[in-house]
């Protein structure tokens, strides 16, 4: 097929969160298999820098401003680049500036993102023609579908909602901005809470709409994880047009015995090197060097949906207790959270260790060291570091939910002998659950059980060839 996706962020290019990592890997999935993929991405500074060698395909004078789409050859994948300096050529983070405030004209920027990747799927590019399928992910380009609608296009439409809770709200008067009608500003349309929804048009006017994992799909259809769109996710499942596809890992960024971030390689028939990258992690951070003592990691968005609050409280716990473990966190977010982990530091230094921020080549070495990774999230679509986790050895540690209930099997006694189990799962959204879960874990550590579960995890195939044959059989779906 003949796919074109749109993104604003495509990792290694820019990215802030784990869309990045589905763009950086899925369109080269689907090509593997024989698709011709091409994606649409925003010509950010950063991205100028990396790519500056383009083809210009059309220019307008358009949106408050020359709007040109440029062409160039992304590791063999086709990529389509929105080039308008008046609202892309910016430093650091894509939607807000070093004060985490949102860019006033975001409605403007991505809506311009949206119009462009409808215009290429309508032929604009006269070399390559149009697409089968124009498939938007998040609500940055969820003005797309809603484009070919008013364009009467019939080039079919997919959207994938990533996490629901971004919605893109907008006040009304944009529409015209946006070159969209008012008679879609309704219920039956983009109107959303008496506002303009960037998702809610995506969701209303897609052909198919698909989400990063069954157990979301089912539970985006219920309050309150529907963040109160689950009318019309209710019909869009009840017609059939609402399916829940699980990312995968990109073996060629993810693979213990490949990664080159790595102190020293392992596989799971040669495990020495996690041992290695242990005690290198612990002398990074000043930690004593203990092999046998159990490491845990988080590596996340300090926020309460990322269930930060949640561990802090059992954490403190443990460690007042005299529990014998170690814990270094990757992330920022909420400053208060971020503080609270930076005390919990400086009153456990032998213990805690904390950087806040978020670098690349550290998440690498940290999952590849520890013998746990956190994901206690009060919802989570998906999850991409448990998946990461299992593919490393470093077995998850999840509350079931979204995707996390999809991919990690709980170390119960039925799941230990019938040698299924891959990690451990809490379900009750509190601090003691989540207590328990770690005392379950601490049990096992170091004894014979933990390595069958270990290798059990390592085992696990959640490659993107098999998203890829997932998403065709959606596609397929639309006409």
């Amino acid at each position: 097929m003949k796919i074109l996706h749109a993104t604003s962020e495509l990792y290694p290019l820019i990215k802030t969160g784990g869309l990045a990592d589905v763009l950086g890997a899925l369109p080269f999935a689907q090509q593997k298999r024989g698709d011709d993929v091409r994606v649409v991405l925003p010509y950010y500074r950063k991205v100028r820098e990396a790519l500056p060698e383009t083809i210009e395909i059309a220019s307008r004078d358009t949106f408050g401003g020359y709007v040109t789409v440029r062409f160039t050859d992304f590791n063999g994948i086709g990529l389509y680049l929105v080039d308008a300096p008046h609202l892309f050529d910016r430093e650091g983070n894509p939607y807000h500036d070093a004060h985490y405030t949102d860019y006033s004209d975001n409605v403007i920027r991505f809506g311009v993102l949206s119009w462009a990747a409808a215009a290429l799927a309508c032929g604009l590019d006269e070399n390559w023609g149009k697409p089968e399928i124009l498939h938007a992910h998040d609500w940055q380009t969820g003005l797309a579908p809603a484009y070919l609608k008013h364009w009467q296009s019939p080039v079919r439409s997919v959207f994938t909602i990533h996490n629901i809770a971004y919605q893109g709200m907008f006040q009304a008067k944009h529409l015209a901005e946006l070159d969209l009608p008012s008679s879609m500003y309704q219920v039956e349309g983009l109107e959303f809470n008496g506002q303009l929804s960037f998702l809610k048009a995506g969701l209303f006017y897609a052909d198919h709409i698909t989400t990063v994992s069954p157990t979301y799909a089912a539970e985006i259809t219920q309050e309150p994880a529907a963040c109160g769109l689950h009318g019309l996710l209710q019909t869009r499942h009840s017609e059939g047009r609402l399916s829940g596809i699980l990312n995968g890992v990109d073996d060629a960024v993810w693979n213990p015995q490949h990664d080159k971030h790595l102190e020293k390689p392992y596989h799971l028939r040669a495990m020495q090197g996690k041992k290695v990258n242990k005690t290198a992690i612990q002398e990074q951070f000043g930690l004593p060097v203990d092999t046998d003592t159990l490491l845990l990691t988080m590596i996340s968005r300090l926020t309460s949906q990322k269930g930060a609050d949640l561990l802090l409280d059992a954490l403190n716990r443990k460690l007042a207790e005299g529990a014998p473990l170690q814990f270094i966190l990757l992330g920022s977010g909420v400053p208060g959270i971020e503080q609270a982990f930076k005390t919990l530091a400086a009153a456990y230094p032998n213990q805690v260790a904390v950087h806040i921020g978020y670098d690349e080549e550290l998440s690498h070495r940290l999952i590849a060291a520890a013998d746990i990774i956190l994901v206690p999230s009060r919802f989570e679509p998906c999850g991409l570091t448990q998946l990461y986790g299992l593919k490393y050895g470093t077995l998850p540690l999840v509350r079931k939910t979204g995707g996390l209930a999809d991919t990690v099997v709980d170390s119960d006694n039925a799941s230990i002998k019938n040698k299924t189990a891959t990690g451990f799962v809490f379900e009750e959204v509190s601090s003691e659950a989540l207590s328990n879960a770690l005392n379950q874990a601490a049990n096992l550590w170091g004894s014979r059980t933990w390595s069958s579960i270990r290798k059990q995890a390592m085992q696990q195939d959640f490659g993107w060839h098999i998203a890829a044959e997932n998403y065709n059989e959606c596609y397929q779906q639309t006409y």
